[in-house]
């Protein structure tokens, strides 16, 4: 069961309200969150996973895994239910961010030397 437009809409209001910066983008069927343009979890199957972290896990009073997909690294899972508190789920998704490691640097292309025209012959 794909994830429903109305659940992410719910899920992203909820984290705005808590002051977080959240998007959604669309894969599969199913979305991967960003929070600051940097990807936390996944929501799939109308639930949401989130990386998994110690300080994430520490916030959870009975932390619960689930894989988003078959074959998936184990992730936290939160159900729809503990959507409700705004404060909460804004303060795990944070604290998920902030125990990720930094993003590696976009490596630049190497160019190409401009080939020499070649010299003309009299």
């Amino acid at each position: 069961m794909a994830t429903s437009q109305s659940t992410m809409d719910y899920l992203l209001d909820q984290l705005a309200q808590g002051g977080g910066a959240c998007s959604a983008r669309k894969m599969f069927g199913e979305y991967c969150l960003y929070y600051h343009g940097r990807p936390v979890g996944l929501v799939c199957n109308e639930q949401l996973y989130l990386k998994d972290t110690e300080p994430g896990r520490a916030l959870m009073p009975h932390p619960a895994e689930g894989a988003p997909f078959p074959g998936a690294r184990p992730h936290l899972l939160l159900c729809a239910a503990n959507w409700d508190d705004h404060h909460w789920l804004h303060h795990i998704v944070r604290a998920t961010l902030d125990a990720l490691p930094p993003p590696k640097p976009k490596s630049v292309p190497k160019r190409k030397a401009a080939k020499k025209p070649a010299a003309k012959l009299r």
